[in-house]
């Protein structure tokens, strides 16, 4: 029964019951609303300093910084697919990690950091950033790594609070800046890429202040070795899956920018960007359900892992509901904000209606991988990430090369279609063999 449908049940239930579905209630309302709070408001600084930017630089520029808002949160999940299933299986346990393992993750997340720093910064360049833009991405994408690691820690230790208020120091820091540099006229492809590096390191602090020392035990005592270990258990196919489902989702992002240009892939992330509440928060929850999923699998408590995925399917679905409703006001009643003279307002239509559908199917599937995932099933989520990404890619390519970047959107939807078919199957056939 989902959290809506447990709504309607409270009345007419027994006093009993219904104080207990309505203590249910409010607790996962709680959950959500903290937890969603922050990705939420990241969201809309994006959104609004996209909008900015949209009319203060040119469309080439504009296409790079909205390129980075896509490759940033790959490695973003790259890095929970990393760290987050070993400190997710902690939580299944009553003990504490011992302050090895957390000297090992603790360095292993700082060589990727670094790892990150580097990939995006010969991206950007590829891309056609200046090399000094394409440091400051760099380094933008590594501290935002590392907040995410910090996030993922935070999570599994239950300081929810904690990271609602590094997204809204993020969010807050990101738009005075911008907002700054608007009213003083100095808004500039160099000072909006300090704006970014500034608010992730701003962020930064208010999770992971605390664990300082850690980091430099961490590179003094820490050891890469056992990581191995955990790579081969779990966190190997988990980058797997995110590596195929990046394919299967973002595919044109790659293609449209490297075959076409980033001022063709303007177009796609003007109509992108009011979508994009959906998919931060579809990033940002798993963290927090995950280790609760894998709690309750832990404990034996199998139906409460299957309310959760419920009440995660019905948050995440009235987020989509709410920014639908958002984007068709601002295309009814505002198109000014985000249609120029280079944009024509069927093509971000279009984008809009396409990338609506595809998180559709996103908001379906994401609380079942995430059981999976708490369950350990990542061998079989890689598979069906890996055929999903084959559907994806191809079809992108052929759409793009005889239909254009605006068509090559159907190929992501395609793929995205198969990943959700495959991840029901797995889903169905877990839960058969396990009551």
């Amino acid at each position: 029964m989902t959290t809506f449908a447990r709504v309607l049940g409270i009345f007419g239930a027994p006093p009993g019951s219904r104080s207990a579905g309505s203590a249910s209630l409010l607790s996962a309302a709680g959950r959500y609303s903290l937890s969603a709070f922050g990705p939420v408001s990241i969201s809309a600084a994006h959104l609004i300093a996209a909008l900015i930017l949209l009319h203060h630089l040119p469309r080439t520029q504009f296409g790079l910084f909205s390129f980075l808002l896509v490759i940033a949160p790959f490695c973003l999940s790259l890095c929970g697919a990393m760290f987050a299933p070993p400190i997710a299986r902690q939580r299944a346990y009553a003990t504490r990690m011992p302050e090895p393992e957390q000297l090992t993750l603790v360095k292993a997340k700082l060589v990727f950091s670094a790892a990150v720093a580097l990939a995006i910064a010969a991206i950007m360049f590829v891309s056609g950033a200046e090399p000094i833009f394409a440091a400051i991405f760099g380094c933008y994408g590594a501290l935002m790594s590392m907040r995410w690691f910090a996030r993922c820690w935070s999570y599994a230790e239950g300081q929810t609070v904690r990271v609602l208020l590094s997204d809204l120091a993020y969010s807050a820091v990101l738009l005075t800046t911008l907002l700054l540099l608007v009213e003083s006229r100095e808004l500039t492809m160099w000072s909006a890429s300090l704006a970014l590096l500034v608010s992730a390191g701003a962020a930064l602090p208010v999770l992971d202040l605390q664990h300082l020392s850690q980091h430099f035990r961490a590179l003094h005592k820490g050891r890469l070795a056992p990581f191995a270990d955990t790579w081969r258990e779990m966190s190997g196919w988990a980058v797997l899956g995110v590596v195929t489902s990046e394919f299967t989702v973002n595919a044109h992002a790659y293609l449209v920018t490297l075959i076409s240009g980033p001022h063709a892939f303007a177009v796609l992330a003007v109509g992108a960007l009011l979508t994009r509440p959906v998919s931060l928060v579809l990033a940002a929850l798993p963290d927090m359900e995950r280790p609760l999923m894998a709690g309750a699998l832990g404990t034996g408590e199998r139906s409460r892992a299957f309310r959760i995925v419920k009440e995660f399917r019905t948050a995440a679905g009235a987020i989509w509901l709410v920014t639908i409703a958002f984007a068709a006001v601002l295309l009814m009643w505002f198109p000014f904000l985000l249609v120029k003279k280079e944009y024509a307002l069927s093509d971000v239509l279009t984008v809009v209606a396409i990338s609506a559908a595809i998180m559709v199917l996103r908001v379906i599937r994401t609380p079942e991988s995430v059981l999976l995932q708490a369950a350990g099933e990542f061998r079989k989520l890689a598979g069906a990430g890996v055929w999903s990404s084959i559907v994806s890619l191809c079809a992108t390519l052929f759409l793009l090369l005889i239909a254009g970047p605006i068509a090559s959107l159907f190929g992501i939807l395609l793929g995205d279609i198969v990943a959700t078919q495959r991840t029901f199957a797995i889903a169905r056939a877990w839960r058969l063999s396990h009551g």
